[in-house]
């Protein structure tokens, strides 16, 4: 007798799994926040939202004529095994969990979480890669000189870990007021290149994306993806919303102009689904995913 069981539901309905000798690319949830925000707790339900959202997309990529699912070998590999506000312990399951993805040379596409979740993810990556750089896109630094690990604080403690090139590291798209002054003066202390949303509009995103891609050339690249890089318009539920952003069309032809870079790892986080409307960020974080995911399917032949 068959039993009426269904698999979880997996991110665009892709196999759910470990990584198979033909898997190039995995989705792996990091179902955590710090629980620390003063009016914006929920980005630990991120990553359901996202897989849910993910059903409005389609595997094939018609400028390519690719099924980016099949010619990725791509799984979802579910949530890593993290308690929201347990930051210690999570951390460490967060960095063994991808660890385990990426030491079978498959590229991670995660889903967060606050921005916390980056911390051990990077230090999974320093671990297989050494040299890496940073690509950070996102309204904040996360790089401001206070205490303790948390949102804030993810991007110092990686370079003071020595945990990338900070030389030749890039904070992208940062606007709107901080918690504490000097933040910007700190970021660029720690080594990163930082340009600001203002700069990237006056430059230009083909501009800056040249501008990268010539600065970090062949070394592998962490490519954290903040959805308040999006105005909130257009991406209402994170966890910090700030105006001024960029809308759906330019973050995601940004993207895809970074697409030269060799990037090993795709973190896409800050997906708040209690202040999301009609799950638009959830979907728009999984349109991230999927253009990332094209990109890489075009580019392995």
């Amino acid at each position: 007798m068959t039993l009426g069981f269904t698999p979880p539901q997996t991110w665009l309905s892709a196999p759910f799994g470990r990584p198979g000798r033909n898997c190039r690319a995995a989705i792996i949830g990091v179902p955590f926040d710090c629980g620390t925000h003063p009016n914006r707790i929920g980005s630990r339900m991120g990553p359901t939202s996202i897989r849910e959202m993910s059903t409005h997309l389609r595997r094939y990529d018609p400028r390519n004529n690719i099924d980016v699912l099949d010619r990725l070998g791509l799984v979802d590999c579910g949530d890593v095994p993290v308690t929201a506000s347990l930051i210690e312990e999570s951390f460490a399951a967060i960095e063994s969990g991808i660890s385990q993805i990426v030491g079978e040379n498959v590229v991670a596409v995660t889903m967060g979480g606050d921005g916390a979740v980056t911390l051990p993810q990077v230090r999974a990556m320093a671990r297989h890669y050494p040299g890496l750089c940073i690509v950070h896109i996102d309204a904040h630094t996360d790089a401001y000189p206070i205490q303790g690990y948390n949102t804030a604080t993810s991007f110092r403690h990686m370079v003071q870990e020595g945990l990338v090139d900070a030389a030749r590291s890039f904070q992208i798209g940062m606007r709107g007021p901080t918690m504490v002054p000097g933040v910007y003066e700190f970021c660029r202390e720690l080594g990163f290149g930082l340009i600001t949303m203002r700069e990237l509009r006056e430059i230009g995103y083909q501009a800056v994306a040249q501008r990268v891609i010539e600065a970090i050339g062949d070394r592998p690249v962490y490519l954290c993806f903040d959805m308040d890089f999006f105005d909130p318009s257009v991406a209402p539920g994170v966890c910090t919303p700030t105006w001024g952003g960029c809308q759906a069309h330019e973050g995601l032809a940004f993207l895809e102009m970074l697409g030269p870079l060799d990037s090993r790892i795709l973190d896409v986080n800050t997906v708040s689904p209690p202040h999301d409307a009609g799950g638009m960020t959830a979907f728009l974080a999984g349109t991230v995913m999927w253009n990332f995911l094209a990109g890489l399917a075009a580019k392995i032949g």
